[in-house]
C-alpha cells in the first residue's frame, strides 16, 4: 500500500456541526426538592461533535481541513468557531444565520455514568440565503480541495438544494463527494461518488432486508442505481465493508476488543476520504477504513485514530506491507516517544545488512526478544561505502530496507547516513541497545542513551564478507 505519512490532502467537510459538552461529577445525595439525584460538578469538557468528529478524525490522520456549515448568531456559535480555529481548521465557510441555535449537547456524567442529556439546537432546514451562501463558498474553493465530505446528521444543513448544488459543483470540477447519509430517502445525494450507510440504514433506505450475500448485493445495486453512484458501499459493523461498482466485494475486519462504537461511522468516512484523496483505489481504501474503525471501537467515546495506530493494527494482523515499516528519522523519533508513553519497551540495533543471511536473522530475532518493538537503524549506501569500501554495498539501501522490514522480528527500519548511529540512538533513547558479541569489552557508540546494553553472539562463519568471498572463489553452493 502507498506510503501515507507524507501526504496531507485538503478535504472539505460540509455538514451539521455540534458541540459535545460534558459535565463531570459525583452523586452522593437525593434532592430534598424532588426525587432526583444531586450531582456535584467537578469539571467540564467540550469536544467537536457531529460533522466535527469527522474533522477531528481527518486532522488526526494528517489532512488539511476546511469546513462549511451553518451556526447561529449566538455564544455557542462563537465557541464552535474558536474550537475549529484551535485545531487549525479553515472556518471561512461557516455561515451565521440569525435566529438559529448552534447545536450543543450537554451530558451530565455522575460516577462515569451518563444520567441526563439536554440539547440546545435548531433542527429545521436552513434558510435559502444560507443555502446559497454555502454553495457559493464551495464554488469558490472547489479547485483547492482533493475530496468533499457531506456529513448529514439530519439537523437541517444538508438540504436538497445544498446537496444537489455541492455534488453538481464537485462533478464539474472532477472531485469525488462522499456522503454519510441520513433519513430513508437518499435521492438528494444523487451523483455522489459513494454513500456510507450501515446495514440497518441501507435496509431502511432500500426496503431490502439484508440477511445474506444475495440481499446485500441487491441493496448495493439498488443504492447505486437509485442514487447514480460511482461506487456503492454498506458498512457491516464487525463484518467489515461491502462495496459494489461492477461486482460485489467484501472486506472483513477483525476488531480485537470492542468498547464503544460511538463515532465509528465518522472514522470510516474520514479514513476513506483520506485514502482516496491520497491516490489509493477503493479496494485499497476500504481495508484502510476497516482498520481505522477497528482501532476506534477499541477506545472509549467518540475517538480518533492516527496513521501510526492503523499501521500498528494492520501489522498485528500480518496485513501490512514492508513500506509501512520503513520510517524517516522524524517519524521514528515521534513513534518511539509514543511507544514509550504506551509502556512499550523499545529495542534498537543497527547495521549494513547487505546480503541477508541466517546469522542476521537469528541476531534480529534475539534482539526482538529483549523488548516489545525492534527498531533497526540501517546504514545508507554512502555510509556503507565509507565503512566497507567502494565495492559495497551489493544491495541498494532501498532493497536492504525492504527486505529487513519484511522480517517478522523487525518492527521498523530507519536509514542513517552518518558513519555511526550516534544521533539516531540519542534521539530514540531506546530501552535496550543491542550490538554484536564482537563489541565485548569495547566502547559502544550511543550506549549512554540507552537504559541497557545487550550483546548478541554471531553465528560462526555467517557474514556478508564471507559470502562475497565464497562467490568470488566460486565455492558457494
Amino acid at each position: 500500500m502507498k506510503q501515507l505519512n507524507d501526504i496531507h490532502p485538503h478535504i472539505l467537510v460540509i455538514g451539521d456541526l455540534m458541540i459535545d459538552h460534558y459535565l463531570w461529577g459525583g452523586c452522593e445525595r437525593i434532592s430534598p426538592e424532588a426525587p432526583v439525584q444531586v450531582v456535584d460538578i467537578s469539571r467540564e469538557t467540550t469536544v467537536l461533535g457531529g460533522a466535527g468528529n469527522v474533522i477531528n478524525n481527518l486532522i488526526a490522520l494528517g489532512a488539511k481541513v476546511s469546513v462549511a456549515g451553518v451556526i447561529g448568531d449566538d455564544e455557542n456559535g462563537e465557541e464552535l468557531r474558536n474550537m475549529l480555529s484551535d485545531i487549525g481548521v479553515n472556518s471561512n465557510g461557516l455561515i451565521r444565520q440569525t435566529g438559529r441555535k448552534t447545536s450543543k449537547k450537554s451530558r451530565i456524567i455522575a460516577s462515569n455514568q451518563q444520567i441526563l442529556r439536554y440539547d440546545k439546537e435548531s433542527k429545521e432546514s436552513i434558510d435559502k440565503v444560507s443555502e446559497r451562501a454555502i454553495v457559493s463558498y464551495i464554488i469558490d474553493i472547489i479547485d483547492t480541495c482533493d475530496i468533499i465530505i457531506l456529513s448529514d446528521y439530519g439537523k437541517g444543513v444538508i438540504t436538497d438544494a445544498v446537496a444537489g448544488g455541492i455534488i453538481a459543483t464537485a462533478k464539474a470540477a472532477g472531485k469525488k463527494v462522499l456522503v454519510d447519509p441520513k433519513g430513508k430517502d437518499y435521492r438528494k445525494y444523487r451523483g455522489a461518488y459513494l454513500l456510507t450507510p450501515n446495514k440497518k440504514e441501507a435496509s431502511e433506505a432500500t426496503g431490502i432486508v439484508i440477511k445474506d450475500d444475495k440481499s446485500l448485493q441487491k441493496a448495493l445495486v439498488n443504492l447505486k442505481e437509485t442514487c447514480s453512484l460511482e461506487c456503492s458501499m454498506i458498512t457491516l459493523s464487525e463484518d467489515g465493508i461491502a462495496i459494489y461498482d461492477k461486482s460485489m466485494r467484501r472486506f472483513p475486519t477483525v476488531a480485537k476488543e470492542v468498547y464503544d462504537v460511538t463515532g465509528a461511522g465518522d472514522t470510516v468516512i474520514a479514513s476513506l476520504s483520506f485514502a482516496l484523496s491520497a491516490g489509493l483505489s477503493i479496494d485499497e481504501a476500504a481495508p484502510f477504513a476497516n482498520h481505522a474503525a477497528a482501532v476506534v471501537v477499541g477506545k472509549i467515546g467518540s475517538a480518533t485514530v492516527t496513521l501510526a495506530e492503523i499501521e500498528e493494527y494492520a501489522s498485528s494482523l500480518h496485513q501490512s506491507t514492508s513500506e509501512m515499516h520503513i520510517k524517516t528519522q522524524e517519524e521514528i523519533f515521534a513513534l518511539s516517544e509514543r511507544l514509550k508513553r504506551e509502556g512499550k519497551k523499545v529495542v534498537f540495533t543497527n547495521g549494513c545488512f547487505d546480503i541477508l543471511h541466517v546469522g542476521h536473522v537469528k541476531y534480529l530475532q534475539e534482539a526482538k526478544s529483549y523488548g516489545d518493538v525492534l527498531i533497526v537503524g540501517l546504514n545508507s549506501d554512502s555510509s556503507v561505502r565509507t565503512l566497507k569500501g567502494p565495492t559495497r554495498p551489493v544491495n541498494s539501501e532501498a532493497d536492504r530496507a525492504y527486505i529487513l522490514a519484511a522480517l517478522e522480528s523487525v518492527d521498523f527500519v530507519v536509514m542513517f547516513s552518518d558513519e555511526t548511529p550516534y544521533e539516531l540512538i540519542k534521539n530514540i533513547a531506546p530501552d535496550i541497545l543491542v550490538k554484536g558479541g564482537d563489541y565485548e569489552g569495547k566502547s559502544v557508540v550511543g550506549a549512554e542513551f540507552a537504559k541497557e546494553l545487550r550483546l548478541v553472539q554471531f553465528v560462526d562463519g555467517k557474514s556478508t564478507t564471507a559470502t562475497i568471498a565464497r562467490i568470488n572463489e566460486g565455492t558457494l553452493c
